[in-house]
């Protein structure tokens, strides 16, 4: 999951546990230490999130199937389609909270993490996600911050080929996520 996703499956707790999920990608290892608790236990739920969709069995399945030189750098690819989908039925409001929180935040924003976050509250990139050739933009650029050759930008074309397979199998995927992710509940918090 990307931003959306993670913005999805943690809206039922307050700002500072949704502000962890978001921010979670930036945070390294285990250093929860100098965060509330509220926002430590986002990280936690944006990083159990994230090992559950990476291993389920769809989702394993849809990276076997594709080229072998892509196979390495998809699950990035797969984490801002899933956002595509949900962008396309994602409520106003949850959008709005969620650029607010993490504007709220931006003082405890970690520096690895600042420039994407100020690139996707300026870019508007989660309500952008909605249209692919956008969310295709992203993942290349992605794909222009890792090391060597674009793998990403060059996985576009047997993205958008599967599109239809993408949308088949989030629609699998998405219920069996929000009743695993809605029903934990946060807090208390300390």
């Amino acid at each position: 999951m990307n931003f959306l996703g993670h913005a999805h499956l943690a809206h039922h707790g307050d700002d500072d546990f949704l502000f962890g999920n978001l921010i979670a990608d930036g945070i390294k290892g285990a250093a929860l230490g100098e965060l509330s608790n509220a926002v430590a236990e986002g990280v936690r739920h944006h990083r159990q999130v994230d090992t559950f969709i990476d291993h389920h069995p769809l989702v394993m399945q849809l990276r076997r199937s594709a080229p072998s030189e892509h196979r390495r750098v998809v699950a990035i690819a797969f984490d801002l389609i899933w956002d595509h989908f949900l962008a396309q039925r994602s409520p106003e409001a949850l959008i709005e909270r969620s650029y607010q929180v993490l504007l709220q935040g931006r003082d405890e924003w970690p520096a690895r993490l600042s420039g994407t976050l100020n690139g996707m509250i300026n870019g508007d990139w989660l309500r952008g996600y909605k249209d692919f050739g956008f969310t295709c933009q992203a993942i290349a650029g992605i794909g222009r911050r890792l090391s060597g050759p674009n793998r990403l930008a060059a996985s576009v074309p047997w993205l958008e080929q599967e599109y239809d397979t993408f949308e088949r199998t989030f629609q699998q995927l998405w219920p069996e996520m929000e009743t695993r992710f809605l029903s934990l509940r946060p807090g208390p918090y300390a």
